[in-house]
């Protein structure tokens, strides 16, 4: 699977510093700013698979506040689809920019291990999961019919040893299962120990964190990924540190040296959210210029 049919093309992990806007439009839409601002600069940095930014709040609140049988942190009765999409008005924004743009949701597993399970209608978290991520599919086949080229399901949960990993391959299944587009799964943290139950996750792309978790590269190494790709944190995104150019070219050549080009795609290790937009800004271009320097050495 060729994303771009280009060798080590660069997307993001997806969320980007929120920049508020003034003034009397800003009060009919407050982040309306923010998404242009962050889709103006992924497109300027060079990125070839962009995202919407996240700007509109954390990664959690931003669907549990639509789907109904959540209210605020509980869950009060059974959870069901949105009656309306929940990202895809600002998804559409980006496409209407850039032709390449991810489509993101936040995982099943991730979002019901950061409720609390207030109605008889559970009996345990699994359960919760399972609902939420049928209503998760509503939304990923809604952004596909958007037009996005790939969907991403963010689980940072899943590296933690607190999610049932099979009930968490499951739900993944019930969203990937209804779509025809390639299809993504995040998981961030140290994945020594889960990397044998991520590589059979129904998935085409398993993207890691490996600038600032360098021991995953090892992990993931001993392991068969069963034709997956590899989405390949190459730039920190817990540092407002930027490395320098060399560093990430260096990174990302001792990817292509375990993995092989045709498999990586290039990325932060996660959202750039928390850090100044000015770092994120430059971290991502420098980013984008250490993957067109590696390709070209790739290509030679």
């Amino acid at each position: 699977m060729n994303l771009m049919h280009k060798l080590l093309p660069t997307t993001v992990v997806g969320s980007y510093p929120a920049v508020k806007g003034t003034g009397l439009l800003s009060r009919l839409d407050p982040m309306k700013h923010a998404l242009e601002t962050a889709v103006a600069d992924q497109v300027a940095a060079g990125i070839d698979i962009i995202s919407t930014g996240q700007v509109r709040g954390d990664m959690i609140g931003s669907f549990t506040t639509h789907l109904p049988g959540i209210r605020g942190q509980q869950v009060t009765g059974k959870v069901s689809p949105s009656p309306k999409p929940m990202t895809v008005a600002d998804t559409r924004y980006a496409l209407s920019v850039h032709p390449k743009v991810k489509g993101i949701i936040t995982g099943p597993s991730t979002i019901a291990h950061g409720l609390q399970i207030a109605t008889p209608m559970y009996r345990n978290r699994d359960e919760l999961i399972l609902d939420i991520a049928q209503a998760l599919a509503a939304e990923a086949q809604a952004l596909e019919e958007a037009g996005v080229m790939v969907l991403q399901i963010d689980e940072p949960i899943l590296s933690t040893g607190v999610a049932n990993l099979h009930t968490a391959q499951h739900a993944v299944g019930m969203i990937t299962s209804v779509l025809r587009i390639p299809t993504c799964l995040h998981v961030c943290g140290d994945l020594a120990a889960v990397i044998d139950d991520l590589r059979r996750m129904p998935v085409n792309i398993l993207d890691i964190e490996s600038a600032g978790n360098p021991g995953n590269l090892d992990s993931v190494a001993r392991t068969d990924l069963k034709g997956k790709m590899l989405g390949f944190g190459a730039v920190d995104s817990a540092s407002p540190e930027v490395e320098p150019q060399e560093v990430i070219e260096k990174r990302i050549g001792r990817g292509v040296e375990l993995f092989g080009a045709e498999r990586l795609l290039i990325d932060p290790d996660c959202g750039l959210r928390m850090l100044p937009r000015a770092a994120a800004f430059e971290k991502l271009s420098r980013m984008a210029a250490a993957a067109a320097a590696v390709r070209s050495a790739v290509l030679e």
